[in-house]
């Protein structure tokens, strides 16, 4: 599968591909209308970002204790269902007079439920494409993410003034229905990918299973820390130049944008075993540049290169489904995703950290040599294997 053609004649994958969209579309609008309404009301930039963000940290303990039923639910059924607790959440969010205690016990619950839904979805995207075509349907849902955020936020930013803030809730709270409508018209049924109930044992047991294979390890530590680590750099672009860290952000964007457009797209199977370590070290080597402060426009240059980096991300997913039975694909992937942004949170307290007794400059340098020694050390398990990939193993 070489084309977007191929890619959206595949049944299903349009389906997915379209609710995937407007769950995004929802994602974003309703978090910029929780960040206002509760900054509104407190007149606190931290409870305003917490609102808006805080539900990441919950997919940690969802990835600890729910992540067994990524694979043991039936996916269609379960990606609606989320869709309407989503629903329901984001609705009750926009509750006049909701104490702030229970508005962020919300969250953190629709926290703990997008973390199963991350593995739901990739588990279910390995299943409705062939193994080849995985890198590419993978790569235009990056891009969606990347898509929807820019647009989102704008669009959302029109909606709070026409409508409010609860208004604009309200309208997530829609868009979210439609995402359960769509999974149902659009998606066939088919059986859970595992069997057994999902537990916390079963959560446990299954973690313990993918990190115990040193490969797996390596692939997930790779994903992981030198991501969340440059991930710290863009998170001092507020304090490193206030006046333009919006278009820092946007040059970001698009980079991740060319990179996943070229590595999944054009980049041939043989050649990606390849790719992958330049582009680990692509991701972070830019960033030393602003050791030495430098001027706008190259600094901006630097970070649209070093974020063509991040398609190394999509190169390691592939290799994590080559390296893992397909009755736990969901459970891996939701395990990536649930890390990743737990590191990405991680990495942004680390460099602010840094940034405290330093400058902007000097710790974005710094997190970006952080990354490139991890980036090293953990390049000797990243080799291919001798012989091929891995055997799939059989679920325990």
């Amino acid at each position: 599968m070489r084309t977007y053609g191929d890619l959206f004649r595949t049944p299903e994958y349009t389906p997915l591909f379209a609710s995937f969209t407007i769950q995004m579309s929802a994602q974003t609008v309703g978090a910029l209308a929780l960040g206002t309404l509760v900054y509104d009301s407190t007149g606190s930039p931290l409870l305003s970002a917490l609102s808006m963000f805080g539900g990441s940290f919950a997919q940690l303990a969802g990835a600890l204790t729910l992540l067994s039923a990524a694979d043991r639910l039936p996916p269609r059924t379960a990606l609606a269902c989320m869709a309407l607790i989503f629903c329901a959440g984001t609705a009750a969010l926009a509750i006049p007079g909701l104490p702030l205690a229970a508005l962020f016990a919300i969250v953190l619950g629709l926290g703990l439920v997008a973390s199963v839904g991350s593995g739901v979805r990739y588990g279910l995207l390995s299943e409705i494409l062939p193994e080849d075509g995985y890198l590419l349907g993978r790569s235009v849902l990056n891009m969606t993410v990347g898509t929807m955020q820019i647009c989102g936020f704008a669009v959302g930013g029109v909606l709070v003034v026409a409508l409010s803030a609860r208004g604009t809730l309200l309208t997530g709270a829609v868009l979210y229905l439609l995402t359960a409508v769509t999974a149902l018209a659009g998606l066939s049924r088919r059986p859970p990918r595992a069997t057994g109930r999902p537990s916390l044992a079963q959560t446990w047991r299954t973690n313990a299973h993918l990190l115990s294979s040193a490969p797996r390890r390596n692939t997930y530590l790779a994903m992981w820390v030198p991501n969340g680590l440059i991930v710290g750099c863009e998170a001092l672009f507020v304090s490193y130049s206030p006046r333009h860290a919006g278009l820092l952000l946007a040059v970001a964007a698009v980079g991740m944008l060319i990179g996943d457009t070229v590595t999944g797209r054009f980049v041939p199977h043989h050649l990606r075993e390849r790719l992958g370590p330049s582009l680990r070290l692509l991701l972070a080597v830019p960033y030393l540049l602003f050791a030495a402060d430098p001027p706008f426009l190259l600094g901006a240059a630097a970070i649209l290169l070093a974020s063509i980096g991040y398609a190394a991300t999509l190169l390691l997913q592939e290799r994590l489904m080559t390296l893992t039975p397909i009755s736990m694909h969901g459970h891996a992937l939701g395990l990536q995703a649930s890390g990743m942004i737990t590191m990405q949170g991680v990495g942004a307290a680390l460099a602010g950290g840094a940034a405290q007794v330093t400058s902007p400059g000097t710790a974005m340098a710094i997190m970006a040599a952080a990354s490139v020694t991890v980036t090293l050390a953990l390049a000797p398990g990243l080799r291919p294997l001798p012989g091929g990939p891995e055997l799939r193993e059989s679920p325990r």
